[in-house]
């Protein structure tokens, strides 16, 4: 739970008593490899918090088709956010692509803490703030920019994560085809 301490204390700092209180409300869970902590159409009990690993948030279109929303690794907070927050059932899957562990929290763990201590509702109010301006930073990507921009966009803020995550994997991230991902890869590595 140290992990949890250092990623909440790069925002606001704890005393070890609110610490020891704070992590009661936390689980901690290993995850594998193509295991999924949430399918659609399950009850969205948690949000996740991701001590190490890689994992994608998804879902799928009614052709069948795969549509990933988010990538999440280290430090980074994941779930079905419409499910969560509105307690209805989930639209999105979660599933892990390199081995990990994450801290499971619930909505009503959430707003305890919120309401307990201004310190976290610093910290959540800072993180969800943070997520939403890279969802719009990532709307209007996909809206306004090349294949080619997304690509490089992408590679200049996840250097890390492009070597890890299959590249079909990517393509469906970016919104182009493998084919188109390959030669973006090709160019790329070029210079």
């Amino acid at each position: 739970m140290q992990r949890l301490r250092d990623h909440i204390e790069e925002i606001t700092s704890l005393t070890d008593e609110e610490f020891e209180y704070i992590k009661t409300f936390f689980t901690l869970r290993k995850v594998r490899k193509n295991q999924f902590l949430l399918h659609e159409s399950d009850e969205v009990k948690f949000e996740f918090l991701a001590l190490d690993g890689i994992y994608k948030v998804f879902y799928i279109d009614e052709n069948g088709k795969e549509h990933i929303v988010q990538f999440a690794k280290k430090n980074w907070w994941m779930t079905d956010y419409i499910g969560f927050f509105k307690q209805n059932n989930a639209t999105m899957f979660v599933e892990c692509l390199k081995e990990g562990e994450v801290v499971c929290l619930t909505l009503e763990g959430r707003e305890k803490l919120a309401a307990e201590f201004h310190k976290m509702e610093h910290f959540f109010r800072v993180k969800l703030t943070n997520g939403y301006i890279a969802l719009q930073q990532r709307i209007t990507l996909l809206l306004s920019s090349t294949p080619q921009q997304r690509y490089e966009e992408f590679s200049r803020l996840y250097p890390d994560l492009i070597l890890q995550i299959p590249k079909k994997y990517v393509a469906e991230y970016l919104g182009v085809s493998r084919e188109t991902l390959s030669r973006l890869y090709t160019n790329d590595n070029k210079y």
